[in-house]
């Protein structure tokens, strides 16, 4: 009777929608905007992301992921047609503290699809609608993917075979571009194949092992982390030797090179030297970021 009454109390304590996820539209390159239009083709995006099932895990409210999308449109290209830019940002908690690590932080710049106001968003995962829900999908997919690889090793690989399946079913739109090999090394195409390449399976460990034994884990012994991480970070030079312009790197490193340097200019750590030197060679753009390390041994 007790765990009835229970249920009675707290009829939807799960639920099915995993993102919690911010959504803006930027349409101030857009001559004479129709505001409504835009304001409708924002909250549509919002309910597509948020209010669709895209696994069959249960989650508590607390637990769905936080991600933003901002979607910048540069061109109005016809009445209901338009290109511009995506970009993606997903975070997950430390355990033991209040601080989001940054999971995702993607711009996609080949982003061209059609809208039209009050447009109810539908996908299907065995063909391709229109590339403004493919490319939403794909993405919910991604960045609920890495999620899962940050809680148990590989644990995003179904979801990376959805997106890949995505990217299959889009290939055959010549209006969409990001879907092909061809189009360039660091787009839609190239990322799920690196994720799901045995080149990258050391990336796809080092996700779980950064964050599920070593942020995680931070707060009670800081020292050890530190260290763990470090080795973690010098065991992907094999995959680095491999797929040196792998695009997952560079996502890597656009989404966690200041929490890297925040984490190492705390303490001192035995390979500092071999660790900015490795980190120098993957993310040069970023080298006086990593000589901040050094400063702190």
């Amino acid at each position: 009777m007790k765990a009835l009454i229970i249920c009675f109390l707290f009829p939807i304590t799960l639920i099915s929608q995993e993102l919690n996820c911010k959504v803006s539209v930027n349409y101030s390159s857009i001559p004479s905007p129709n505001k409504e239009m835009f304001n409708s083709m924002r909250q549509s995006i919002y309910e597509f992301m948020n209010n669709t099932s895209w696994t069959n895990d249960m989650f508590e409210n607390e637990e769905r992921i936080d991600c933003t999308i901002l979607i910048r449109l540069n061109q109005q290209l016809s009445t209901d047609e338009y290109s511009g830019s995506i970009s993606v940002q997903s975070s997950r908690p430390v355990f033991k503290t209040l601080y989001n690590s940054p999971i995702l932080n993607i711009f996609d710049d080949q982003f061209r699809f059609r809208y039209v106001e009050f447009q109810t968003l539908e996908f299907n995962e065995s063909t391709h609608l229109s590339n403004l829900t493919s490319v939403l999908a794909y993405y919910a997919y991604l960045i609920i993917g890495m999620d899962y690889d940050t809680f148990s090793a590989n644990g995003g690989d179904a979801f990376f075979k959805k997106a890949e399946k995505i990217v299959s079913n889009a290939q055959n739109d010549n209006n969409a571009t990001g879907w092909k090999s061809f189009e360039g090394l660091d787009n839609r195409y190239w990322l799920i194949e690196n994720l799901l390449s045995t080149d990258f399976e050391v990336m796809r460990d080092f996700y779980y092992q950064y964050h599920r034994e070593g942020l995680d884990n931070f707060t009670e012994k800081p020292d050890f982390v530190r260290e763990y991480i470090a080795e973690s970070i010098l065991a992907l030079r094999t995959g680095w030797n491999q797929r040196q312009r792998g695009y997952l790197f560079q996502i890597f490193f656009d989404t966690k090179t200041d929490e890297i340097v925040n984490i190492f200019s705390q303490g001192n750590i035995m390979q500092g030297d071999e660790l900015v030197n490795l980190l120098s060679e993957m993310s040069p753009n970023d080298i006086e970021k990593w000589k901040k390390i050094l400063s702190a041994q």
